[in-house]
């Protein structure tokens, strides 16, 4: 299992490398290559949250079996990591992080709760729990990014339209219509309503249109991965890294403790459901953070550097929680 994990963190370092090689060689173009428009990463990070991420999001909900769903397991994982987010969301608005830009409490919250459920996920469930933790798995993994980023463009639009009626001010009213219109015509939101709106149909998917989104969101992890390296070429490393460490510290140490908390002594799940849960949970930030944070241009070196990080120091931390599982 652990040759396996290895050999799937090296090739996502070395995707992450090639994007880096590309970026600094500007094959792609200068960062600052006809305005803001023109900056390369920028551009390819649009392209995913525009065309591949909406695509991936709409496939997987309209597809998903909710009535087959394990919903104790997905209540284990869900309330806690949904909770913690709006935790760390809301002490980065308590201590002003919102000062510096209105999305930075959203990018915070994302970079220190979203896992590598793929790349990583995948083949470390596979490896240690067999193909019975890979369903289950696979099954939390289908409500990841549809729940998470959904929070979180909530939470962020608001906050958007909030700095806006300050330096404009409108009236309750006109805020809320703001932030709902902006919330729902959304890349992230609008597909997961279009796709359950289909799935509440019991529509199936024609063939050729499953094809097509199955294509297009097959291209979100070469994509984000390679986007992470050109990143670090055009933004280079954070300044200071106090506040890096702590979003990796909350990603890898704190998110997978309060699950475990919550879902064996607060739920009382135990076995292969609770492990594959606690290890999911303590999985590196995983790219589609990055894609949040260049969608609202804000705290992006940070984030890079944030899933990188994270990604080096998975291996031991994940060490760490499969000794503390066996020991349960």
């Amino acid at each position: 299992m652990s040759w396996i994990v290895f050999n799937k963190l090296l090739a996502i370092l070395i995707a992450v490398a090639i994007g880096w090689f590309v970026g600094r060689m500007r094959w792609l173009g200068d960062a600052d290559a006809g305005g803001s428009g023109g900056d390369p990463a920028r551009v390819l990070s649009n392209v995913a949250f525009y065309i591949f991420v909406p695509a991936l999001l709409f496939r997987t909900t309209a597809r998903v079996d909710f009535a087959s769903l394990p919903w104790l397991t997905l209540a284990a994982f869900f309330l806690p990591v949904l909770g913690l987010l709006v935790a760390i969301y809301a002490f980065q608005r308590w201590r002003g992080a919102a000062e510096k830009g209105p999305a930075v409490p959203s990018v915070q919250a994302i970079t220190a709760t979203f896992g590598n459920t793929l790349q990583v996920g995948v083949p470390l469930a596979a490896g240690v729990f067999g193909e019975a933790g890979l369903a289950i798995h696979i099954t939390v993994v289908s409500l990841h990014a549809l729940s998470i980023l959904t929070v979180l463009t909530l939470l962020v639009e608001l906050d958007l339209a909030r700095a806006r009626s300050q330096q404009s001010p409108t009236g309750l009213g006109a805020l809320l219509l703001n932030t709902v219109r902006n919330t729902v015509i959304h890349p992230v939101v609008l597909p997961v309503l279009a796709g359950l709106g289909w799935n509440a149909l019991g529509l199936r998917l024609p063939a050729v249109l499953d094809e097509v989104l199955q294509m297009l969101g097959t291209a979100v992890v070469p994509l984000c991965l390679t986007l992470i390296g050109m990143s670090l070429a055009y933004l280079g490393w954070p300044r200071t890294w106090r506040a890096v460490l702590g979003l990796v510290a909350a990603k890898l140490l704190l998110l997978p403790a309060v699950v475990l908390v919550f879902a064996h002594w607060g739920l009382g799940l135990a076995g292969m459901p609770l492990g594959v849960i606690v290890m999911m949970a303590a999985l590196p930030t995983g790219s589609n953070a990055l894609i949040f944070s260049q969608r609202y241009r804000c705290q992006e070196g940070e984030t890079t550097a944030a899933v990188v990080l994270s990604t080096l120091c998975f291996m031991p931390t994940a060490a760490i929680w499969l000794a503390l599982l066996a020991w349960l």
